[in-house]
Order: C-alpha cells, then structure tokens, then sequence
C-alpha cells in the first residue's frame, strides 16, 4: 500500500486561520486595530513574514485594510449585510418598526438563554457594564446616547450567547435595531413610569442571565419586550387622538 505524504501545514495558513476565527466569533470586532506585526509573530512564536502573508491573504479577502502610517485593522464593513438604501426604505416605515420588535422577541430571547447557559464571568462583566451605562445615559436625558448604550447592551448579550451565527445577525443589524430602539426610547421617554419600567426589565434579564437561569432569562425577555409593543401601541393611539382634536380645534378657529 502506498501511503500520501502528508502535508504540514504552512505557518503563515495556521495563522490566517487563526485570526479569521477571532473575527468571527466576534473576538477582533470591525473597526479594531490589530497588534502590530512583530507583537503578532511574538503571541505566535512565529517569524514576522510568516505574520505578514497571513495578513496580506486577509486583505485580500477583504477581512482586514491596512491603513498608511496607521496600522491594520479589521473591516468596518464585515457584518454589513444590509445596503444603506434598503436600512433607510426598512427604518421610515411605521409597520417595520413593529415587526422589527417581533424579530427581537426571537433574537434577544435565544441570546437572553443561551447567554445564561454558556456565559463567562468577562461576559457578565461586561454586560453589567453595558446596563450601569445605559442608567448614566438615561440621567443625563441624552436619547441618542441612550439608545447607541442600549445597542452596546443587546451586542454584548448577544456574545455572551456564543453562537457566532446569532452575532452575525445582530451586527447585521446593528444600524436598523439601534434606530428602533431610538424610534421607541423617544415616545417612552413621554411617561416616567414606564422608562423606570424598562430598566426594571433590563435588570431582570440580567440577574436571570448572571444566576444561571436560562428559562427565566428567556422568559424575562419576551415580557420587557412585549411591555415595550404594548406601550408603544398605547402611546401612538393617544398621538392620534391628540391630532385629532388638534385638527378639529384648527377647524374650529377657521370657521370663525
């Protein structure tokens, strides 16, 4: 019988690899700057042009962009999986906003629960983090800031359920998700109360998800969800009948 040799692989491949898996799983998000070359071939225990065709290989799969005098970094453009026209055709109609919500029930759910399951304690840390961020937004009545915290949230829970398809998904759509969010924190920011409300949700999934307790994490997800649809669908209704009386109270002064 004859037997193939087999091949060894070449060390610039096992690099290549290696730093396509930390892309992936989310480890080298998009925008980050890579260490540079002669740090890489040390973590590596590598030599530097071994470093250097591994990262040229990833520029020209279009993963990393190597910027002049500046450095390399991952792509801005990695999880862009939506075109700016069709974000912005998805963000101005009223009937996406609420089927994006449905779409959250399913995402943040599956996140909530699994982050519960397979989280670390670098992963509770950080959401923690994310969640005292989002308070010292809310204080500092900055919405926009609010919102892009509340993103940073729903990111972090979301890598704290390690499932890199899930993650995928949510960085896909990042722009849309943080403009609902922003669409939904400026009609609830109207009632105290229920601003008050949501953050008590948002600990709850939290203290679910840092005890270890999957099925309530899950659980506590669909009902701050579904509190957020509820009051939302109350607050356009009383828009509404706040324009109608407007209009009839115009007609009114016109008719005189």
């Amino acid at each position: 019988m004859a037997y193939q040799r087999i091949r060894q692989p070449k060390l610039s491949d096992v690099i290549e690899q290696e730093l396509e898996r930390l892309i992936v799983e989310g480890t080298l998000s998009p925008g980050q700057q890579l260490p540079p070359e002669r740090e890489l071939a040390k973590q590596f225990d590598v030599s530097r042009p071994s470093v250097r065709e591994a990262i040229q290989r990833l520029e020209a799969k279009k993963l990393l962009n190597r910027r002049q005098g500046g450095g390399t970094f991952v792509s801005e453009n990695i999880w862009t999986s939506f075109s700016d026209p069709l974000l912005n055709l998805l963000s101005s109609h009223s009937e996406t906003q609420l089927d994006l919500l449905e779409t959250r029930h399913a995402m943040e759910g599956i996140a909530a629960y699994f982050a519960a399951v397979r989280g670390t304690k670098e992963d509770f840390a950080r959401i923690e983090a994310c969640l005292a961020n989002i308070s010292r937004e809310q204080t500092k009545k900055n919405v926009e800031a609010e919102a892009a915290s509340v993103m940073q949230f729903l990111v972090a829970l979301t890598e704290a359920a390690h499932n890199v398809v899930l993650l995928h998904i949510v960085r896909s759509l990042a722009p849309l998700l943080e403009q609902n969010v922003l669409q939904n924190l400026k009609l609830l920011h109207r009632r105290d109360e229920v601003v008050e409300k949501v953050s008590k949700h948002r600990a709850n999934i939290v203290d679910a998800i840092v005890s270890g307790q999957p099925e309530k994490a899950r659980e506590m997800s669909h009902s701050h969800l579904a509190y957020i649809e509820e009051t939302l669908l109350d607050l356009t209704r009383e828009e509404s009948r706040r324009e109608r009386s407007l209009r009839r109270i115009q007609q009114g002064s016109d008719s005189e």
